[in-house]
């Protein structure tokens, strides 16, 4: 196809698409002329993929750059660690080479018993069976959360978080399941971006609904 086609196809602008040709993010097309050149499926899906973790995962040029270096770099068509690479759960190198995986992973080891924040999350994790790369960022998250929640007077440890985690596995096996029709790995790589980043906002208004319809059920006057 024509860079025109390309752009309508992929719903990325004829000059944008010539910046990621110039700066390597997207390969470059058959030569048929001096200034022309034909791009395949291949091309489309790439770009899809560049347009997902820059315009919704909000990564810039540069880390989109080490991270599409490191789905290159993998060996086979590994779709836990391409999912992994492109929605942030593993970190990238910045050689652009995906972490090296040392044998199965394991629940993260905090260092510390309950009653530590990452402790808590190390005991929670374990709880529900979650088999993780070392220290993701996500634990983190949910450490700060714990300590601000303790420092705040709640005294909350990992039990509280428990059947939220229990919900969030049941929603994390939903987003996965939307992914088997999705084709090819890169597609299925630019569609977890879109569940996963366009959908946590709904997911939170969702929550809120479903607070506002329970508080008048249960404190309501009618």
């Amino acid at each position: 196809m024509r860079i025109s086609e390309l752009s309508r196809r992929s719903g990325v602008s004829i000059p944008t698409i010539k910046y990621y040709l110039r700066d390597g993010l997207l390969p470059a097309g058959r030569a048929t002329a001096a200034n022309q050149a034909d791009y395949d499926e291949d091309h489309l899906r790439r770009l899809r993929l560049i347009r997902s973790l820059i315009g919704v995962r909000g990564l810039s040029v540069s880390a989109t750059r080490d991270v599409l270096a490191a789905v290159d770099e993998q060996q086979g068509d590994d779709m836990h660690l391409l999912l992994g690479l492109v929605l942030g759960a593993l970190p990238v190198e910045r050689s652009g080479r995906p972490p090296r995986r040392d044998g199965a992973e394991k629940p993260a080891d905090a260092g510390t018993g309950p009653g530590n924040a990452a402790g808590d999350v190390a005991a929670l994790t374990a709880e529900m069976g979650w088999k993780t790369s070392p220290n993701p960022p996500a634990a983190q998250v949910v450490t700060e959360t714990l300590e601000t929640l303790r420092a705040l007077g709640m005294d909350y440890d990992w039990r509280f978080l428990l059947p939220y985690a229990e919900l969030a596995d049941r929603a994390a096996q939903l987003d996965l399941d939307q992914l088997e029709d999705a084709g090819d790995p890169l597609q299925q790589a630019e569609r977890a971006i879109l569940l996963t980043v366009l959908l946590e906002p709904a997911l939170l208004a969702l929550r809120r609904l479903a607070q506002e319809h329970h508080s008048a059920q249960r404190f309501g006057n009618g």
